[in-house]
């Protein structure tokens, strides 16, 4: 008999037909002439209820002690109309095999467990109820995305993770190297003999595929990278990794326009695809989670995407200068709570900030003619703040040239990225979004380090 998902099941009526369940225990009752337990498989956050006879000694006393939480089992009965509260359906066995035994010590007991706990143990954390509906979120989106780029005629590149330059400028990079730490080489000046490493000059792991899919929009027009990034910043917020994955399309013959509207429709499609396709595990962020997120997702899906210029958002948090930590000033990064005042309380909802300084901003934005802002972009949304950060990028070789050399960074190292805009360049731009931060948007999740299956963060590198 072939295995029916316990999703299945439960969307089927009780017509009395044979089917096979196979699953994990969630829940046992034992009373006198009958045992009740539900198992669920993933497919869905509902379990089904199995229901044995025991005057039909399908469970003895031998069995009976072993279909404990956490235990593994394989169930073939009769598909029928539940008698009880809370579904259709439910499964009269006739045949119950245990697959896999839970000891007395199995950690997720009926009962609710902290996240930071669920960390500890974060092999056995999509068991539960929120992170199984984390990984069927995360799953939908990560297909979501995919289609959303594939049916626009995108090409989907795979950009390295092992690089020899720096995306940002910042140098927060995870060195690869096969040097013996304890003893490296080292040249006549003293320093370490990169030479004699195995790429023959230092390695990182890469901090974004931007620079490298730049390359092919130049060649193929519109591409995107989805794939894993690495940050080495000592950072133990809620909203930073180590270890994340990142989608930057980038745009041939594209502005800054083009970019923040393609950014736009990107939002939308991402949550038109969970609210579509993820109802009960909405519902249950919605109730359990973050209180109003469905309505709160729906009306960013629906809302038109505002648009200030930086300058244009610093006077508007200069007038209420005062409800600051720290003051808003021409010149500053944004913070989250600028973040939050502006989509809440100035535009009361998403909105797209363009035009900022050159510099709090990264080496490959095209500078405006003013020769203090550049064509850069971020995406705010309301109780997150930036979801996506983006820009138009200098396709002027002498700027992109000058620039670099200013931020102290070596043209050299840069060499094949100038060439494109000595080939044939041609206006340009692309945007990042971290997936993370959107799966943690999404579902309403307070910690980033609860939306990816092992989180990588400072002194966290377990499983």
């Amino acid at each position: 008999m072939s295995q029916s998902t316990v999703f299945d099941l439960l969307g089927s009526t009780g017509d009395n037909r044979e089917v096979r369940a196979k699953g994990w225990i969630r829940t046992k009752r034992d009373s006198k002439n009958i045992i009740f337990f539900e198992i669920n498989d993933g497919s869905c956050m509902k379990g089904l209820q199995v229901v044995v006879d025991k005057e039909q000694g399908i469970v003895d006393d031998v069995l009976n002690p072993k279909l404990t939480t956490g235990a593994s089992v394989d169930v073939e009965g009769r598909l029928v109309p539940s008698q009880g509260k809370g579904q259709g359906v439910e499964l009269l066995a006739e045949t119950v095999e245990v697959l896999g035994e839970a000891p007395e010590d199995y950690p997720l007991q009926k009962k609710r467990h902290s996240f930071e706990f669920l960390r500890d143990i974060a092999h056995l954390r999509p068991r539960t109820n929120t992170f199984g509906a984390v990984t069927r979120v995360r799953n939908t989106l990560s297909a979501a995305v995919h289609v959303f780029f594939q049916e626009r005629g995108f090409l989907w590149i795979h950009t390295p993770i092992i690089t020899g330059s720096d995306a940002e400028g910042a140098g927060n990079m995870f060195q690869v190297t096969t040097l013996d730490p304890s003893a490296p080489p080292r040249n006549a000046e003293g320093e370490v003999d990169y030479s004699q490493d195995f790429f023959g000059k230092k390695a990182h792991l890469t901090v974004s595929g931007q620079l490298q899919v730049e390359n092919f929009a130049c060649s193929m027009s519109n591409v995107y990278t989805f794939g894993p990034t690495f940050r080495a910043e000592n950072s133990n917020t809620s909203r930073h990794l180590s270890e994340f994955w990142m989608i930057e399309p980038e745009m041939a013959f594209c502005d800054l326009d083009g970019n923040r509207h393609l950014a736009e429709d990107f939002i939308k499609y991402l949550l038109s695809r969970v609210l579509e396709n993820c109802e009960e595990d909405m519902d249950f962020f919605n109730r359990w989670i973050e209180k109003g997120n469905l309505e709160n997702l729906r009306k960013v899906l629906e809302t038109p995407f505002a648009h200030l210029t930086y300058t244009d958002a610093i006077a508007e948090l200069e007038k209420a200068s005062s409800s600051f930590e720290f003051k808003p000033s021409w010149g500053i990064d944004l913070q989250a709570e600028h973040e939050k005042f502006l989509t809440e309380s100035v535009v009361g909802g998403p909105l797209t900030v363009t035009d900022y300084p050159k510099d709090i901003k990264a080496f490959y934005m095209k500078q405006n003619d003013d020769g203090k802002t550049v064509r850069a972009m971020d995406v705010l949304v309301p109780r997150l703040g930036e979801i996506i950060g983006g820009s138009q990028r200098e396709d002027n070789f002498d700027k992109l040239h000058s620039r670099i050399t200013q931020m102290g960074m070596d043209p050299q190292e840069y060499d094949w990225y100038l060439d494109l805009r000595k080939y044939g360049s041609v206006p340009h731009s692309g945007f990042g979004l971290g997936f993370e931060r959107m799966v943690q948007y999404v579902t309403g999740m307070q910690n980033i380090r609860d939306v990816i299956p092992f989180p990588r963060a400072p002194k966290t590198i377990s499983f």
